[in-house]
């Protein structure tokens, strides 16, 4: 009896030790398992962490970037505007400053003028002091105009053009169209034209401007104002929004006067009117009479 309970006791022993095995081994591995997982939650949370950090960095960066963005945007705006006022201003002023020019170019064509009528004169009063008997008083040059129908040629455009420049345009308007008529064969006679055409203009009779303008490129072609009067012309089709005969007579302009100041100025009209200038230089042409 006693035999058999203790075989029975290390059945049951060896049973037991039997069964207690493999709950050891799937112990052991879950045991492992669980360091894996946290050793894999633990990188999880690292790499969280340095995401985390870098979109920070990068929000950061982003932020800065904006801001740098809208104070450029800002800055181009200002510039736009400042340019904008600056194109309205520089329209405003194109005119006055073309008449400034102008007058600076007239009073040295007056100048030249001056000295050859002051050689002229001399050398015919030499040549008819020697051509005369003694006693004899000096005649009258042929040709000349008499002093009672006009002033001189030099006071009368002086005069026209000191009242062209304070703005006394009646007046201005009468003493040009008296130089033409009495001295149409004068260096300053196509100065004396444009400068009645150019009073037209100011007074915003372009028709009557565009006709007078012809005059000049017409009856003067190799004159001083030859490229002014051109340019001018163009600008008054231009207000008369007659646009395809103005970009026309710009490209002709850059043609025929390629090396002039006004030329410059018909490129940044052009370029204002969105047309690309194909037009090559040559050598300036008089104009044909139709």
């Amino acid at each position: 009896m006693k035999n058999i309970r203790f075989k029975l006791s290390l059945f049951v022993l060896a049973s037991l030790l039997l069964a207690s095995l493999p709950s050891f081994a799937v112990s052991k591995e879950i045991v492992q398992l669980q360091t894996q997982v946290q050793a894999l939650q633990d990188a999880m949370r690292q790499m969280q962490q340095a995401f985390d950090e870098r979109m920070g960095v990068m929000r950061n960066l982003v932020e800065g970037n904006t801001d740098k963005m809208n104070q450029i945007n800002a800055s181009l705006q200002e510039l736009q505007k400042s340019l904008n006022a600056q194109r309205n201003d520089a329209g405003a002023r194109n005119d006055q400053l073309s008449g400034q020019v102008q007058a600076l170019h007239d009073s040295v064509d007056e100048l030249k003028s001056r000295l050859n009528k002051i050689a002229n004169t001399l050398e015919a009063m030499q040549g008819a002091q020697s051509n005369l008997p003694s006693g004899a008083a000096p005649a009258t040059q042929p040709g000349q105009p008499g002093t009672q129908q006009a002033p001189p040629p030099d006071v009368l455009y002086n005069n026209a053009l000191r009242d062209y420049n304070a703005a006394q345009y009646d007046l201005a308007t009468q003493e040009f169209g008296d130089y033409i008529k009495f001295y149409p064969n004068t260096d300053l006679a196509g100065n004396a034209q444009f400068y009645l055409a150019d009073l037209e203009y100011r007074q915003n009779d372009f028709t009557s401007a565009v006709r007078d303008y012809d005059k000049v490129l017409e009856q003067y072609p190799g004159g001083n104002k030859a490229p002014a009067a051109q340019l001018k012309k163009a600008m008054a089709l231009q207000k008369l929004g007659r646009r395809a005969e103005a970009v026309k007579e710009y490209q002709s302009l850059l043609q025929r006067y390629p090396r002039a100041i006004e030329a410059d100025q018909a490129r940044a009209e052009l370029r204002d009117l969105g047309v690309t200038n194909s037009a090559r230089p040559s050598a300036a042409t008089p104009r044909r009479k139709p």
